[in-house]
Order: C-alpha cells, then structure tokens, then sequence
C-alpha cells in the first residue's frame, strides 16, 4: 500500500527509540483499538471538497467522520467521462478512509475495507497497524493532484496520481505533539494503483504502490 511513505519511514526509522517520529509537522491528538484479520466492508457516505464527489454517492458509500485537524485539496477536476470521474471519486473517498481507520487508531476499520481488496487491503492493513503499533496518527494539509485514469472495457482501471506531504505531520496520541521535519524532495509522492469495478459499482483498489521524491510531482 505504501500511502504516506515519507510519513511512513518516520515511524519505522523510530521504532526502536521513545517515538522520536519525523515527516514534515507541527503538534496533536486522537483514539485507540486492535486488530488480527482482513474483512470487508460497508456503510453511509461522506462529503468532500472534490468535483467527483457526487459520482461517490451511489451505491451505498460508508460514511467518513475525520478529524478537524486533517485538511484536503483534490486539484482532480471532472474530466466528463462518467467512469473516469467514478474511479476519482472513489479513489478520493479509499484516500480518506484509511486516514480515518488511522485517526481511529483501528486497522480493520469497515470504511477503508470498503475500497480496498486483495493485496492492496492485506497491504493497507500493515500500514494502519503501524500507526496503531506506535501510538501514532495524522494530521496536517493533504494534496493531491495529478490524475491519470484509464479505464478498460473489461471493469478494470489504473489511476496514477500525484500527493504533496510538505505540510502533512506524524502526531504523537500519548504527548498531544506532531514533529515539525523540513520539506524535501520526498514529500513528492507518487502512486500508481489498479482497481478494479465491484458488483456494488465501486470502484475498489486491488493494488498500490508509490515512489518517494518523484521527479514528475516535484514543483
């Protein structure tokens, strides 16, 4: 899965020490639960700031609750292809689902589940469980931008965009604190995923994989 690698490194080059986490941040807080196995998912629906959001209100979207502390910009506007904008708006809605199974400090929280299968679920399950592992969370500004969609005749999709990390941050639930980093050439991200349409009419990811510091996401 791999999404918010830099942020993810943070906490992995820090596992050993007292939670000396770095990414690129500021200061704050959030819950806590457990986990053991990939399920599926299901439930409501959830607003957003992006132009393929209503494509996201069919079928029965599970709602998404996040923090006030976590901000999002989709510069991935309607490209009037109704598929395409499908496979946007659900990626945008897999997006904040696994930041919200993050603030809920609960790795096999149904919303996420709901978009991911496979390998990509079994992948974004470890990802989630690390924050869980190290008492961590998110917040912070979150772009995205960049989309590329092709859609295939036989239900499949790839969808490769770009994210900015420069004011996204680790924070720390024990102490209430987020480690301010400086940002460099790796808080351009990256990711390509493949995904594919469900019998619901989701659009769900099967596979993910993302490079730090890329050039083609650089300013």
């Amino acid at each position: 899965m791999n999404r918010r690698p830099t942020l993810l490194a943070a906490l992995t080059l820090t596992a050993a020490a007292a939670l000396t986490l770095s990414a690129c941040g500021s200061d704050d807080s959030s819950k806590s639960k457990d986990n053991d196995k990939i399920a599926g998912a299901d439930t409501g629906e959830k607003a957003s700031a992006s132009p393929s959001e209503s494509a996201a209100e069919s079928a029965d979207r599970p709602k998404i609750d996040l923090p006030s502390d976590l901000s999002y910009t989709f510069d991935w506007p309607k490209s009037g292809d109704k598929e395409k904008d499908a496979v946007l708006a659900d990626s945008e809605q897999s997006i904040k689902a696994v930041d919200m199974a993050i603030a809920n400090q609960d790795a096999l929280d149904k919303p996420y589940l709901y978009y991911f299968e496979g390998e990509a679920a079994a992948s974004t399950q470890k990802f989630i469980q690390n924050y869980v592992d190290h008492k961590a969370s998110i917040t912070g500004v979150y772009r995205f931008y960049a989309p590329e969609v092709a859609v295939d005749k036989d239900g499949t999709a790839s969808l490769s965009y770009c994210e900015d990390q420069g004011k996204a941050y680790v924070k720390y639930l024990k102490t209430d604190k987020v480690k301010k980093t400086e940002v460099t050439a790796k808080s351009y991200v990256i990711y390509h995923t493949s995904l594919k349409k469900n019998d619901k009419g989701v659009w769900v990811i099967q596979k993910m994989i993302s490079q730090s510091g890329s050039a083609k996401c650089r300013p």
